[in-house]
């Protein structure tokens, strides 16, 4: 009951996080003043942190059941890495820290693992090293693992490391750090806040990725946390870069038809897609998807899987039930909750993304789905 509870406020609190995202995203590719700047900055932090959270309680849940089931999805490992990096320098501006980023230019570009999880992880690494720090600095090192080297099947050991100058912990502490919902001194808890759910988690995600996190005392006073993940190194779309807004080749001006009840949710994507230079037409409830496609020529569909009547799955299936070429349209599922993607692609969905949406998360799904459904015709 709890983890189902969790599952929908998951869901429902994400498509406005993919709004916020998105904007703060938009303003920042912006002509902004240097005040202004920063507090998109500040903006985009906290969603992302919130994002992560709703990722955190999901997994915390389960953490009794039959274990995480990570997701195996190509993702721009640089850009993961740089925007973890943004997080970090915004929450640390805000509270004057310094702050020292370095990706190594080793890292693999493109990678196979799981994105959502891994940004969940460093954001809540991120948050206690700036929770936790008055004054000094904070530093971020990514790198891959070299004693690791290239594993079997690609697999590749990645090394996030994030130092601080902050308040530091005894040997008894440290060790203390990863029970669920504890903290390492009740008396930091007080002063601090925070219930200690974040780091049990990670650890959870990291062991379910292939790693581990370790932490230990920095030199000069401080904590240093190593989160170390496996994951496969890929090479990238033809074109692709991994520049911020850099998408997967897709010609523009698709016509799409966007399943989508939540309004915020539809302004949202309206937004993304008119920038990824797409037009959509939004209907609210599934049972009209499969009358709409047959009422006008659309080049894909995008289906939120939670919807009032008929869900995601039973619209994908009506839509899969069509004649041809509109029944083997392209579909693209979209939900807060991961668990949804293997009912979506059962029924029918060629690629699936889980909120909150960024605009190179979404042109690449829509790349995928329509070639899967070009190569399927």
């Amino acid at each position: 009951m709890v983890e189902t509870a969790l599952a929908a406020f998951a869901h429902e609190v994400r498509t406005p996080l993919t709004g916020i995202l998105a904007i703060s995203n938009l303003l920042a590719t912006s002509d902004l003043g240097e005040r202004e700047r920063r507090w998109v900055d500040t903006i985009r932090a906290g969603a992302e942190h919130l994002a992560s959270l709703a990722t955190l309680l999901v997994d915390a849940a389960r953490s009794e059941g039959p274990g995480l089931e990570i997701r195996q999805d190509f993702f721009d490992l640089r850009t993961l890495a740089r925007l973890a990096g943004d997080s970090l320098a915004g929450r640390a501006a805000a509270k004057g820290l310094r702050a020292s980023i370095e990706v190594s230019a080793e890292l693999p570009a493109f990678a196979v693992g799981d994105p959502v999880r891994l940004r969940a992880a460093l954001e809540n690494l991120i948050d206690n090293a700036v929770k936790f720090t008055e004054q000094g600095s904070i530093e971020l090192r990514v790198a891959p693992v070299r004693a690791g080297k290239r594993r079997a099947n690609g697999r590749i050991g990645i090394a996030f490391a994030i130092a601080d100058s902050g308040i530091g912990l005894t040997l008894p502490e440290l060790k203390r750090l990863f029970r669920p919902f504890s903290q390492a001194n009740v008396s930091i808890a007080a002063r601090f806040g925070g219930a200690g759910l974040g780091l049990s988690s990670v650890k959870q995600l990291a062991r379910a990725m292939g790693g581990d996190i370790v932490v230990a005392q920095r030199s000069g006073g401080g904590t240093v946390f190593t989160l170390n993940v496996e994951l496969v190194s890929a090479e990238g779309p033809a074109g692709a870069s991994s520049r911020e807004g850099a998408t997967a080749p897709l010609s523009q001006g698709l016509r799409l038809l966007s399943v989508e009840d939540n309004p915020f949710g539809r302004v949202v994507l309206n937004t993304i897609l008119t920038e990824l230079g797409h037009h959509a037409e939004f209907i609210g409830q599934g049972e009209g998807a499969a009358d709409r496609l047959g009422q006008g020529a659309f080049d894909a569909v995008l289906m939120d899987m939670v919807l009032p009547g008929i869900g995601g799955v039973e619209a994908i299936k009506r839509i899969r039930a069509l004649p041809p070429p509109r029944g083997r349209i392209a579909i693209v599922g979209i939900s807060g909750r991961a668990e949804d993607e293997a009912a979506a692609r059962a029924a029918g969905a060629d690629a699936f993304l889980v909120k909150p949406v960024s605009p190179r998360a979404l042109a690449t799904a829509l790349h995928e789905a329509i070639r899967r459904a070009a190569a399927a015709t």
